[in-house]
């Protein structure tokens, strides 16, 4: 039985329809990826499933008892307390016991008296009578799998950990259909890999808007597509999907093209003038009405982005040098450690890590912004740098879109070409009103495209992306690639976006967690297979330039005695810390367990703290067991190689 069903679903704003008479069946277990354009309705088209929203016409009928859970684009206004409050809820009786209970057991020891004891206790005994253990496991969980502090402050974090937080909350209320517009935006990409993987371990039924290509070929089996306010089912992979829809895109120009041409010839037959009324002609005329109306309500299709970079002269043929950069705000908190790259004109580098490990802060090193704590950096001759950043400051909220490109003059000069702003503004899809809006009023794609319009009417020779990707449509994201792609300057891109990362860069900065900076041949995949297992890495191909980079043969050798010894006692001391890691999480499964039975609660509530402490512990010595098993077993894979040379 379906979970729910759209029957003639309409929705209109004062413009044309965003929901068009829709019908739509979502069925237990499918994972179905909604698609369309910015502005096509998408969003709405979720707030409707949600309740948000209520429809102009037609009724959804929903499975009795579903529980529906949305995760917004954008963290919804109002949201305030620590990210333990938001991921438990922040509503409901059970959601304010689980934050208070959080907020007392977490009181440091100086203030465990009786007094604190006996709310703890009463505390315990209220979620134990409501069942709010099972709620409070699941919270733990999910802000343990995203990597999240559950005592921070929500409304002072980025958007990538606000991010994180809602999307923590909506997995842990247990929601039968979980919707989910742009997951990825703003994550980065281990965390985009965890969510793939919970998705795909058989988590909710599953409808999600995203123009991140690889995780929608990962996740989605069903596609469909929202289009001038009609739903189209494609019910296929997406690669079949982009097929299938350029034919019928094709099939329906050559419709449109051969009705114009029906009407147009019908025009012209009466725009000569009736020669006699017979019934024929009378019908000829109504016929010719009824073509009219329906051109007049025919919707045409939204037009592509039309871009194009205005290059400078060449830069020298050194862009950067970097050697031994450390980079930071200060001495005490180094963010980049031992960055060597040789960056050359037409280079496309991309640059990977996780959130906060320091990607913005490389950049602004790199150009020169900040100064390096330690090491050299060196600039090549004639550089000309445009740059993007990740939260469009640059844009001025309070004046138009016209005045953000125009900058007091009413028209731009690219490619030598001089041409007034509405007009070049809607080469990027902003209509004459749109463009006279402040900035303000626009959406994150608007934002988006309107950033890569300014960026474009400046020429230069080094162009610097900080997440470019965000917000971005298909359509739009493929042509940025192609242009990028004829683009012969150097860029330097900042993405989590794997497939543009696989599809543009030729080599990628990747900064490590604890902030060393390597630099690998080719995009996210090569990065992937290249990668060393372990914190010894085979290849430390941070200290080369790409074109230092081939394979080179390895010279044979002998292995030293204390090389031989070390080969020698690998085995030993990898087998002991296999039996430390079991050890570890036999611990850690038995502390689970306990935590998971509510009289555990009801017991001394100095063991509840204890246990939660240990627990912690335990995952952290795991981790480092885990890290330090696999150095060893790359380091006997290469000695065992050197080994068999002699």
């Amino acid at each position: 039985m379906a979970l729910l069903n759209m029957r003639s679903v309409g929705v209109a704003f004062g413009g044309p329809p965003l929901l068009e008479q829709i019908d739509f069946r979502i069925e237990p277990g499918e994972r179905i990826c909604l698609l369309g354009r910015n502005g096509a309705g998408k969003s709405t088209m979720l707030k409707v499933i949600n309740g948000d929203l209520v429809p102009d016409s037609g009724e959804i009928v929903r499975l009795q008892g579903l529980k529906v859970a949305l995760v917004p684009q954008e963290a919804p206004p109002g949201l305030s307390g620590s990210v333990y409050d938001i991921v438990c809820g922040g509503s409901g009786e059970t959601s304010r016991l689980l934050a208070e209970h959080h907020r007392v057991a977490a009181l440091p020891a100086s203030m465990h008296d009786e007094k604190w004891m006996k709310e703890l206790s009463r505390l315990q005994d209220a979620l134990g009578a409501c069942d709010g253990w099972s709620l409070h496991q699941e919270a733990d969980k999910a802000i343990s799998r995203l990597s999240l502090d559950p005592e921070a402050d929500f409304e002072t974090l980025s958007g990538g950990l606000k991010r994180r937080t809602l999307i923590a909350r909506a997995l842990c209320h247990g929601s039968d259909l979980l919707l989910l517009d742009e997951p990825t935006n703003h994550l980065d990409i281990d965390a985009i890999a965890w969510l793939e993987e919970f998705l795909l371990r058989g988590g909710p039924t599953l409808l999600f808007v995203t123009h991140d290509r690889m995780f929608l070929r990962k996740i989605a089996t069903r596609i469909v597509e929202l289009d001038r306010g009609q739903l189209y089912d494609w019910a296929c992979d997406y690669d079949t999907f982009l097929e299938r829809r350029a034919a019928s895109l094709e099939a329906e120009t050559t419709q449109r093209a051969k009705f114009d041409k029906r009407l147009a010839e019908e025009e012209v037959w009466i725009r000569k003038g009736i020669k006699a009324r017979g019934t024929r002609n009378e019908g000829r005329v109504r016929a010719l009405k009824a073509l009219r109306e329906e051109r007049r309500a025919r919707r045409e299709v939204t037009g592509a982005v039309r871009m194009q970079v205005t290059e400078a002269v060449a830069s020298g043929k050194l862009v950067v040098e970097a050697f031994g950069v450390c980079a930071g705000y200060d001495a005490g908190k180094t963010v980049i450690r031992d960055c060597t790259t040789t960056i050359l004109r037409g280079d496309r580098i991309g640059i990977i890590g996780p959130n906060g490990s320091g990607k913005t802060t490389l950049i602004k090193t790199l150009l020169g912004e900040l100064s390096p704590l330690s090491g050299t950096i060196k600039s090549g001759a004639r550089l000309e740098i445009a740059y993007s950043d990740q939260l469009r400051e640059q844009l001025d909220e309070d004046k138009s879109v016209a005045e953000n490109i125009g900058e007091g003059n009413d028209t731009v000069t690219v490619n030598g070409r001089t041409r007034h702003i509405i007009g070049y503004l809607q080469d990027f899809l902003f209509p004459p009103d749109r463009a006279r809006s402040p900035v303000r009023m626009l959406s994150g794609g608007e934002r988006n495209r309107l950033q890569l319009a300014r960026l474009f009417t400046k020429p230069f020779n080094l162009l610097v992306l900080d997440e470019p990707t965000n917000d971005l449509d298909i359509e739009t994201l493929d042509l940025l690639e192609e242009i990028l792609l004829e683009y012969s300057g150097t860029l330097l891109l900042v993405s989590h976006d794997r497939e543009f990362l696989n599809n543009v860069v030729t080599s990628t900065l990747v900064i490590e967690p604890d902030g060393l900076v390597s630099e690998f041949v080719g995009g996210y995949d090569d990065w992937v297979e290249q990668r060393p297992t372990g914190s010894g890495s085979p290849a430390q191909s941070s200290k080369a330039s790409p074109d230092k980079l081939r394979p080179k043969k390895d010279a044979p050798r002998k292995l030293s005695y204390r090389e031989q010894r070390e080969l020698d006692g690998l085995p030993a001391r990898i087998a002991g810390i296999e039996a430390e890691v079991a050890a570890l999480e036999a611990e850690r499964d038995r502390l689970h367990s306990e935590m998971a039975d509510p009289v555990f609660y009801r017991d001394d509530t100095t063991r509840v703290v204890e246990a939660r402490g240990r627990l912690a512990t335990l995952e952290s010595e795991i981790a480092e067991s885990y890290a330090g098993w696999e150095a060893l077993e790359e380091t006997l894979r290469s000695l065992t190689s050197l080994d068999g040379k002699r």
